[in-house]
């Protein structure tokens, strides 16, 4: 439950009784109040705008008006206190039993509290990563590899229906240059001297293993077969070989998809879906032939100073009209994006979020604007970029990878540090904002480090749950129900703050989900681990705020409940950032 939409449901209800309110009911604008937390936590539990957004309607001043909305609201059972501040601000002051009550649906809901339904079951596909197969996955490809992950994660968890989809690029010109590549590391195979690998192809060794297959399989048969022969055989197979090694790469971070969907498949059967794509905007206008002024600075692969067939993108907000076909009758590019995007239009998405690098800003409006020609509107298209990622060491920055020679591979990074840190630390600035990731830095056992103070906080959850059990070995804590055990025993002011933080839950996968912004969830959670680890530290110097006190059986069965939600939130949210939820630390 969302504790701030239930007060805003009562809030509402609560207005809609206040005469001078209640007659301009239809003419007042609602939709710009909210309840939320307060800024300072010692205002209270909640606060409203309401006073300041009705004023003028009403035809009153905001403080007067907040004074009138306060004393109705104060009819409410579960409100103990409410006072206006500054111009008309109120602020909300909850009832112990409220929160005692708001902890026991915690409890009894566990993992699946703060799950939403906001998504409505709406169909989303989220893309990402969506490397050329042509080698392993770099760092590069990391952040946006879980900024996409983590974010379908918290689309589902919020009521969406989503997909999680791979585009292989698997159809360019890039994939011959893979295959020459492989095709020298196959004749090297063979016990031929390649010597320096030729500038233009693939250097790295992940590609000697391809050759060594391919040598095994057909001996020197390739090599005595014109190019266009062997040239469709190893291009086939260094493409499942790369596409293999990215499943393993991506794995290893804990990153899978639904759908891996082909490029070469737009262009099987002659076409057909690219000619269907061109055929559909055709149809709506959005097609003619001419000719494009040549673009500045340096020319694209698919300008031509000659008639073609293009697409009138510049009448749906893109910069240039963009070539869908040369004069030569080959399609575009561009052209098999548009096919690509119609697919997922047909697949029934009502939304779709593309995750791209931050070198591809150029594509953002080219995007829209297939949106707006293909799905006239009806779909919703979002395109997150994300920043780059700079690997330090100690301060220092790391450039080379032993395995590829000129990047480091996203596979050296988590074998390093886990892959618990390299997710939780990719979530943990907001994507549009560079990263520096230190490996020192994420593997240190402090504060300062967020998935270590997160993840311990889980497992001092676990801590008290086995001293509880220590302290009452006649008690079977397995069990209790503490969903009945908290009611009439939580009531300390720093018990009630963390209820208070962990209130904040749902409200905050609501928020994140639909802003986008996954990284919403990280800070959030780092909070919550907070708030543990100062109550914890209180106990230090308090016996009797202590979660486990063996004189006290009763309250510490309700406070091991208490806990039993901390840890319930905290193994719930890092389960969306793909981060897991360690029982103790070593």
């Amino acid at each position: 439950m969302n504790l701030f939409a239930d007060f805003e449901t009562r809030l509402t209800n609560t207005l809609a009784q206040i005469e001078g309110i209640r007659e301009k009911r239809d003419s007042l604008d609602f939709s710009r109040i909210v309840v939320e937390p307060p800024r300072d936590p010692s205002h209270g539990d909640a606060a409203t705008n309401a006073a300041m957004v009705l004023a003028k309607g009403v035809g009153t001043n905001p403080r007067a008006l907040a004074e009138t909305i306060s004393e109705a609201l104060k009819k409410d059972e579960d409100i103990v206190e409410v006072t206006v501040a500054g111009p008309g601000f109120i602020n909300i002051r909850l009832s112990v039993a409220y929160w005692q009550r708001l902890l026991a649906l915690m409890i009894r809901q566990g993992t699946d509290f703060g799950r939403s339904t906001v998504g409505q079951d709406r169909k989303v596909n989220v893309e990402y990563v969506s490397a050329n197969p042509t080698g392993p996955m770099h760092v590069g490809h990391c952040r946006g590899a879980v900024v996409g992950d983590a974010l379908a994660n918290l689309l589902a968890f919020a009521g969406y229906e989503v997909t999680k989809e791979y585009y292989i690029n698997d159809a360019g010109a890039q994939v011959d240059v893979l295959a020459r590549s492989v095709f020298l590391r196959y004749r090297e195979a063979l016990g031929e001297k390649i010597g320096e690998i030729p500038s233009g192809l693939y250097p790295g060794d992940y590609l000697v293993p391809v050759g060594e297959a391919l040598a095994a399989e057909y001996g020197p048969r390739l090599h005595n077969m014109p190019e266009e022969e062997w040239m469709t055989i190893v291009k086939e197979r260094a493409i499942e070989a790369m596409m293999a090694m990215i499943r393993e790469d991506l794995a290893t971070l804990n990153v899978h998809h639904d759908v891996f969907f082909s490029e070469r498949s737009l262009h099987a059967n002659g076409a057909s879906s690219i000619r269907t794509a061109i055929n559909d905007l055709t149809f709506k206008g959005h097609v003619y032939r001419g000719t494009l002024p040549p673009p500045k600075g340096q020319l694209p692969e698919d300008w031509e100073d000659r008639e073609q067939t293009l697409f009138r993108s510049t009448e749906v907000g893109d910069d240039i009209d963009r070539p869908l076909m040369k004069s030569d009758g080959s399609y575009t590019y561009f052209a098999a994006d548009v096919a690509y995007f119609k697919d997922k239009y047909d697949r029934g998405f009502s939304e779709m979020i593309y995750v791209l690098g931050a070198d591809h800003g150029g594509y953002v409006k080219r995007l829209e604007a297939v949106n707006r020609a293909v799905s006239e509107g009806k779909t919703k298209l979002t395109v997150l970029l994300c920043q780059l990622v700079k690997l330090y060491r100690d301060g220092e920055p790391v450039k080379m990878s032993k395995r590829s020679g000129d990047f480091v591979t996203l596979r050296e990074v988590v074998e390093e540090v886990g892959s618990d840190s390299v997710r939780f630390m990719m979530l943990y600035r907001k994507s549009s904002e560079p990263l520096d990731f230190d490996f020192a830095k994420v593997t240190e056992q402090s504060k300062d480090n967020p998935v270590f103070y997160v993840q311990y906080a889980h497992a001092r959850c676990m801590s008290v749950l086995r001293q509880a059990k220590e302290a009452f070995p006649d008690v079977d804590f397995d069990a209790v129900d503490f969903s009945e055990a908290v009611l009439g025993q939580i009531s300390e002011p720093s018990e009630l703050q963390l209820i208070g933080k962990l209130a904040e839950y749902p409200r905050i996968v609501e928020a994140a989900a639909q802003s986008q912004e996954p990284h919403r969830l990280a800070f959030y959670l780092y909070d919550l681990a907070s708030s543990l680890h100062a109550h914890w530290n209180k106990g230090k110097d308090s016996p009797e705020l202590r979660f486990v006190n063996d004189k006290h059986r009763e309250l510490t069965i309700a406070r091991v409940g208490l806990v039993h939600a901390v840890a319930s939130v905290l193994k719930s949210g890092l389960a969306i950032t793909g981060t897991a939820a360690p029982d103790e630390m070593r």
